[in-house]
């Protein structure tokens, strides 16, 4: 059994344990649900159609967790993942690299950066979007992708890592700032008692 599976096997046990379906009483996840399902496959996928040497792929695992918290989010990221193994079909054992490498791991890595700044900083909406939005999603996307690439899973220079790590920041970071202005109920981790309190 390979580390991926384990590891996949893993995070849907602990996901699975905390009943994330829970999330859609209301409705109010639904639509950024369809959403995600639509897009970020074809996102994940686009690496498989482009033969340039330099494989431009974005994550968006930390929008994903911000937007579905942690235990839904390991249940759309491999949902994204079976989605973009049928639209650019590859070998199994790549697609489960990209659930765990490019999905899970920056997810999970997001949530414990979400915990640290709840924990160590004060409450704020700025220091929301900017701390969990943009430069959580670049230190979370870099570091996955520093970990996959010490484990031989990723074959990017570290300036091309640090680089597409920005590109992911700035998609989340404008995203984050979106919902909390005109859609807060599409992000499970805000909450106006703990950010907008006086």
């Amino acid at each position: 059994m390979s580390l991926e599976v384990i590891l996949i096997i893993l995070a849907l046990s602990i996901a699975l344990f905390m009943r994330p379906w829970r999330q859609f009483q209301g409705g109010a996840l639904v639509s950024p649900l369809l959403a995600i399902l639509v897009i970020l496959p074809w996102l994940w996928a686009l690496p498989r159609w482009q033969t340039m040497p330099l494989q431009l792929q974005l994550s968006g695992a930390c929008a994903v967790t911000l937007i579905m918290g942690w235990p839904l989010a390991v249940l759309v990221l491999g949902a994204v993942g079976l989605l973009a193994q049928l639209i650019a079909p590859s070998d199994w054992d790549a697609a489960l690299v990209q659930i765990v490498w490019l999905g899970l791991l920056p997810a999970t890595l997001s949530l414990l950066w979400g915990f640290l700044l709840r924990r160590w900083v004060w409450h704020n909406p700025f220091v929301y979007i900017l701390g969990r939005g943009f430069i959580g999603t670049v230190l979370c996307t870099f570091a996955a992708q520093l970990i996959a690439r010490s484990m031989g899973e990723a074959h990017i220079s570290t300036i091309g890592v640090w680089l597409m790590a920005w590109g992911d920041g700035f998609m989340t970071g404008m995203l984050t700032a979106i919902f909390v202005a005109y859609r807060p109920e599409w992000l499970a981790t805000w909450s106006d008692r703990i950010y907008l309190k006086a």
